[in-house]
C-alpha cells in the first residue's frame, strides 16, 4: 500500500498539476482521484473532476512556465499521504513559493486533498 499512497502523491503533483496537456492531465485525473474528490485551499473546496481540472487549468494559465517538484519523499500513513512541493522556474531554478499536499486516500484513490502555500518569506 505504501507504494501506491507514494504513486498517487506524486501523480497528484506531476502528472496532474505539472501537466499542460488536456487529454493527458485529464487521464491522470481519472486514476488518480475519486470522482467525487475534494480539494480544498486557501480559495475553498472543490469537488469532482471537472471542477479539479478546470482550476488546475486556471492555476497554470497564472505560473507560466514555472513547475512544482517534489522536495523530500511522501510521508505515509494507512490511507494518508503528504508530500512538500517548491514551485520553480525550470530555466533558472529560482524558487517561487513552496508548500504541501496531504490526500486521504481509499479504494487506491485520493478522496480529499488540501494544499497548503507557503510564501517565500514564511
Amino acid at each position: 500500500m505504501a507504494d501506491a499512497i507514494e504513486q498517487l502523491m506524486h501523480a497528484n503533483l506531476i502528472e496532474v498539476f505539472n501537466e499542460r496537456d488536456a487529454d493527458t492531465r485529464a487521464a491522470a485525473i481519472e486514476r488518480t482521484y475519486a470522482k467525487d474528490v475534494r480539494w480544498t485551499d486557501d480559495e475553498g473546496v472543490t469537488t469532482g473532476h471537472a471542477a479539479l481540472d478546470a482550476k488546475c487549468v486556471g492555476l497554470q494559465q497564472n505560473l507560466g512556465d514555472m513547475q512544482f517538484v517534489a522536495d523530500g519523499p511522501v510521508q505515509r500513513l494507512q490511507g494518508f499521504g503528504y508530500l512538500a512541493w517548491q514551485l520553480v522556474d525550470p530555466a533558472s531554478g529560482q524558487l517561487s513559493m513552496s508548500g504541501f499536499d496531504v490526500a486521504l486516500i481509499a479504494d487506491g484513490l485520493i478522496t480529499d486533498l488540501w494544499t497548503v502555500l507557503i510564501p517565500p518569506n514564511g
